[in-house]
């Protein structure tokens, strides 16, 4: 059963109660009201019969009551203890006894419903009791026929049931189609992921025509993001393979020339092995920082969390900085303060090395880049900045992604990297309960500046004979 069915079946069914429960108290009000009316009106007439047998039953009976002008819609007997018909009105039934026999010996007023001669008569016993010594004379027995409340009450019934059925084939057609205008943006959804499936084009979007605030606008809106968000993915996915592709097939291509030159000559020749060492040591660098992103995106990575001095971390990757640099780039520490964090210290060093790389690698020659640390508040902030050519402001958000690079070409150096170290270096600090940010403007160089959260109490300044400059 559709979901439109479902929710159509519901409505009526829950509409089919109320109308059930309302039609119930309607037909019972009724009922109970032209009841009490007849009951009433018995009671009113009956107390006027009494009045006039105050002192007994007189003998001119009939002409007293014919004089009452009793309602004519009411059947009157007057009985003795015995049940005997003492009289009885000329509109009443023809029959020879009580009409409700089972009653006379009441000594109460008691309403009753007797079917007599297939008719339904609502009947009021009163015994007639003498004043000086309460000895009940004999029975008056009032009837008034239920015919007419018998006909209201089925002719009601009768509309209420043929109303209420006409009401539920009305609710549910209008129920039906306001259900399926309501689901039919759902229907625009299975048809969009049902052409997504069959086309592998995740780029289509379910245009939002009604209300952006309603549950299917909601669900909507999410559909697209949820698009939008896989569509980004598997362009990433896409792009990443095409790095991974390229960047393996250049030190493949380098070994294979080089295997083939040495197979052409028959000589190992020592340039030839130097550069198949070498493009596998890419290789090998390149195969462990995609297992190190890979654990980091899944959370595996192991970390230690231990105590670390980061001055002193940085004192460290200042000294291979300046290696690295190999005097083509003057490395100098910019300022320095005492700070420690929880962490690896093995991991941070890694983090600070690839960012300091990174800024030797496109720094010009004979220019400078400046390693600092700093505190602020409860962060340590390890800055690192250099005079390179600056990075355009709508890259910047692309900085810290896989095998990104200014260089559409992707002609590198050698040497050069992969360009999964600003990468590495965002997850771990990340997983460090820190952050990496880039400031950088074209032309004037960039910073970045890596924020880890302080030990409480581990920040000071560092004594002025052991800060070291180059």
């Amino acid at each position: 059963m559709t979901l439109r069915a479902r929710l159509t079946l519901w409505y009526t069914a829950v509409l089919a109660i109320v109308l059930i429960l309302f039609g119930s108290i309607v037909y019972i009000s009724l009922s109970f009201n032209l009841t009490n009316q007849i009951e009433n009106t018995l009671d009113r007439t009956a107390d006027d019969i009494l009045f006039t047998m105050a002192d007994g039953i007189p003998e001119d009976l009939a002409i007293t009551l014919r004089a009452l002008d009793l309602t004519s819609n009411v059947s009157v007997q007057i009985l003795r203890d015995d049940g005997e018909i003492v009289w009885q009105s000329e509109n009443a039934p023809p029959v020879e006894s009580a009409f409700d026999p089972h009653n006379l010996s009441m000594d109460e007023n008691v309403f009753s419903t007797k079917n007599i001669q297939d008719v339904d008569y609502r009947i009021l016993t009163v015994p007639v009791i003498s004043a000086p010594g309460n000895e009940v004379l004999g029975y008056l027995q009032l009837g008034t026929s239920l015919a007419t409340v018998n006909l209201v009450t089925q002719t009601l019934l009768l509309m209420l049931i043929v109303g209420e059925l006409m009401a539920l084939i009305v609710a549910a057609i209008i129920g039906y189609l306001v259900a399926g205008a309501a689901l039919s943006p759902l229907d625009q959804v299975t048809q969009t992921a049902i052409q997504i499936t069959a086309t592998d084009d995740l780029s289509r979007r379910i245009p939002l025509l009604g209300q952006q605030t309603d549950e299917v606008g909601r669900l909507i809106q999410a559909f697209n993001a949820t698009m939008e968000r896989l569509e980004g993915l598997f362009n990433t996915q896409k792009r990443f393979l095409a790095d991974v592709s390229h960047e393996l097939r250049t030190p493949l291509t380098a070994i294979r020339g080089n295997v083939d030159l040495i197979r052409q000559f028959g000589v190992a020749d020592e340039e030839s092995l130097d550069a198949i060492s070498s493009e596998v040591d890419r290789l090998t660098r390149l195969v462990r920082d995609l297992l190190l992103l890979a654990q980091a995106e899944t959370g595996k990575l192991p970390f230690s969390r231990d105590p670390v001095e980061l001055d002193t971390l940085m004192l460290e990757v200042y000294r291979q900085a300046k290696v690295l640099a190999g005097g083509r780039v003057k490395v100098r520490i910019g300022g320095e303060d005492q700070a420690r964090v929880v962490g690896d210290r093995d991991r941070l060093k890694q983090v600070l090395l690839n960012v300091v790389a990174n800024a030797l690698e496109h720094a010009p020659d004979a220019s400078e880049v400046r390693i600092g640390l700093k505190c602020e508040g409860s962060w340590a902030k390890l800055s690192v900045v250099d005079e390179g050519p600056g990075i355009p402001e709508d890259e910047l958000s692309r900085i810290f992604e896989r095998f990104y690079r200014r260089d559409p070409s992707r002609n590198r150096n050698k040497g050069a990297g992969a360009g999964l170290g600003l990468s590495i270096a965002y997850w771990i600090t990340r997983h460090h309960g820190g952050d990496i940010k880039v400031e950088s403007s074209v032309g004037k160089g960039t910073t970045f500046i890596i924020s880890l959260p302080l030990i409480e109490g581990s920040c000071g300044p560092q004594e002025e004979g052991e800060l070291l400059n180059s």
